[in-house]
């Protein structure tokens, strides 16, 4: 299993080793010690949660108040999603910065997301399934959105499927709805990237 810390600090791309032979493929999905080594301290898993969407559909960007914030280890074990990570911590150097990583059945990556970090992905087919391993549950008072299409993160969506069909991005009215970054930021919902800090560091001790 290979950790790769992205261009947002606090998010990495896992990428397992596979083991295959006539009758299918195993993989370790998820390894405490390496996961440990690589982010600092252990998941402190809460909630499970998975969806199902259709090709072209956008979920995010999502995020929580600090602390304690909700951070996912995300897979994806049918289907493709191009999964994206953006850096909505107010004071941080890489402030409304993003990366991506594409999640499917092939290579089956993963990728962790940590506290205060902003979350989203594009379904690249039908019936895409991701899987969501939380460090917090869901409590609706502290969930927060910015606007997927929002021109001030301006981030790249896929215009074609995984198949090279023309991808039609559906998002729902609540993410519709949500504010810009500029927006958000103003309204108070952004976390600070030294309350971030202050929080994680917490957790390493």
């Amino acid at each position: 299993m290979e950790f790769r810390e992205l261009k947002v600090p606090g998010s990495w791309e896992i990428t397992p080793k596979q083991y295959g032979d006539p009758r299918g493929v195993f993989l370790e999905a998820f390894k405490e010690a390496a996961f440990v080594e690589a982010v600092g301290h252990p998941l402190d898993l809460r909630q499970a949660n998975s969806s199902v969407s259709a090709a072209g559909v956008v979920r995010g960007i999502h995020f929580a108040d600090v602390p304690p914030s909700q951070a996912k280890y995300v897979m994806c074990p049918r289907g493709a999603v191009l999964d994206v990570v953006v850096d909505i911590r107010v004071g941080s150097e890489t402030f409304g910065q993003w990366d991506t990583v594409l999640l499917d059945d092939v290579d089956r990556r993963a990728i962790y997301i940590s506290e205060g970090l902003g979350h989203a992905f594009c379904s690249l087919e039908d019936d895409s399934t991701v899987v969501y391993l939380c460090s917090a549950p869901y409590a609706p008072g502290r969930e927060h959105g910015i606007n997927p299409l929002d021109e001030a993160v301006g981030i790249a969506w896929p215009s074609r499927g995984r198949d090279g069909s023309p991808l039609e991005l559906v998002l729902s009215d609540k993410d519709r709805e949500a504010p810009g970054l500029k927006d958000a930021e103003e309204q108070g919902l952004l976390p600070s990237f030294r309350a971030v800090q202050e929080y994680v560091s917490a957790l390493r001790r």
